[in-house]
């Protein structure tokens, strides 16, 4: 009797688990998931330039001005605003020449850029030129204090004929360069090559020892955590991975399963950042949502699944296109191409890996309970009714 108590409270308690862990999924499409920053510094002899891009969405919410409502940025009401926004940007994006707040000397160009769903609001400054032996860097601090939006500034370095790479998100808002003396001297060779300058990626070895130790935000690692953060905040994706792990199935069939769907989204979120393929948004976004849909659908008629691995390795397909949109804008270095994209993939495979090693055990235990198949067409239910919200919205929103 006791045993029977036992075994009926850890099956009650498991179920309660696997619920927990789809509540997060019930934020609707609506809610702004990821908010995205490009910015470029090109630094030259004369000037220092930065380009600062951020998504119309971001902006609203930031500033307000969208008077009719409609979740779009008018070029009424981008005039109307533009004060706002500026003052904005002044608050949050500070540039520093040897830990010295540097103001703009001018704005270039101040435009609505708009481009559909990618339409942003774009800002071009001027600075003054960065000095030999100077330390530059960069703090973002949008979104600070919103724990609920995921903000990522996406930065890209020029100097000379080189460029370097950093994802600033979290609580690590901050890049750091550092130039020696015998390093802009070289900058200012037009013709020379670019100067090996200690940025985020690589340390210089001239470097001073007052600034060896300064703080700085590596390149790979930044875009490892950003994939990390990626699926993490991407509720869709793990109502998907979710949808796929709770059908009873053995340890091989789950396996194949995961590799499948690791193989797929690896391979066309590297085919979507490299540019050799771009599907459009209005059509990727939906089709993960019906991805979620056929799953939960498929769970709920069939009471035992077999080759889910095709399914998974199609549908990965579509989910590696949905990876790939934070960084498909970004003008990545070729230098910098492979390891950028490799990080971030694994900060992705990180998070996929440690959910389902903690799930899997969970799971074994929950398919012994007898109510284990009605609870499954229960959370099916559940996740079809989600992935259902998504589609229609973003079927609309397209």
């Amino acid at each position: 009797m006791f045993q029977f108590t036992l075994s009926r409270r850890f099956n009650l308690s498991l179920l309660l688990a696997l619920f927990l862990l789809i509540l997060p999924f019930k934020q609707i499409a609506e809610a702004h998931a990821y908010s995205a920053a490009y910015t470029t510094l090109a630094l030259t002899k004369t000037q220092t330039e930065m380009t600062y891009a951020l998504d119309e969405l971001s902006v609203i919410e930031l500033v307000g001005g969208d008077l009719n409502k409609n979740q779009m940025i008018e070029q009424e009401e981008f005039d109307a605003m533009k004060d706002r926004i500026l003052a904005m940007f002044k608050e949050s994006v500070t540039l520093k020449m040897n830990d010295q707040p540097k103001a703009w000397t001018q704005v270039e160009s101040f435009v609505l850029d708009r481009k559909g769903d990618a339409t942003k609001v774009i800002l071009k400054v001027l600075y003054p030129p960065v000095s030999a032996s100077d330390a530059i860097s960069l703090t973002d601090k949008q979104y600070e204090n919103d724990p609920k939006t995921n903000y990522v500034n996406l930065l890209t370095i020029e100097y000379g004929t080189q460029k370097s790479t950093a994802a600033l998100s979290g609580k690590e808002r901050n890049w750091l360069m550092l130039m020696t003396s015998d390093e802009y001297a070289k900058l200012l060779l037009d013709q020379q090559p670019a100067p090996s300058a200690t940025d985020t990626t690589t340390q210089s070895q001239d470097t001073t020892d007052d600034n060896a130790h300064a703080p700085s935000t590596s390149g790979w690692f930044s875009f490892f955590k950003l994939g990390m953060n990626h699926i993490l905040t991407g509720y869709d994706h793990l109502l998907f991975l979710f949808s796929l792990l709770i059908a009873r199935q053995s340890f091989k069939q789950y396996a194949t399963m995961i590799t499948a769907f690791t193989v797929a989204h690896s391979f066309t979120l590297t085919l979507t950042v490299l540019g050799i393929i771009d599907v459009p948004v209005y059509i990727v976004e939906p089709a993960i949502a019906l991805s979620i849909c056929y799953v939960a659908v498929d769970n709920m008629i069939r009471k035992s699944v077999s080759h889910r691995w095709v399914l998974t390795f199609l549908f990965g397909l579509i989910h590696g296109m949905g990876f790939a949109d934070i960084m498909k804008e970004m003008v990545i270095p070729k230098n910098e191409m492979a390891l950028d994209l490799i990080s971030f993939n694994l900060g992705i495979e990180a998070v996929q890996i440690t959910l389902v090693a903690l799930l899997l055990p969970l799971l074994f235990f929950f398919h012994r309970w007898k109510l284990s198949r009605r609870a499954v067409v229960a959370a099916s239910g559940f996740v079809l009714i989600l992935g259902g919200i998504w589609l229609v919205e973003r079927l609309f929103a397209s």
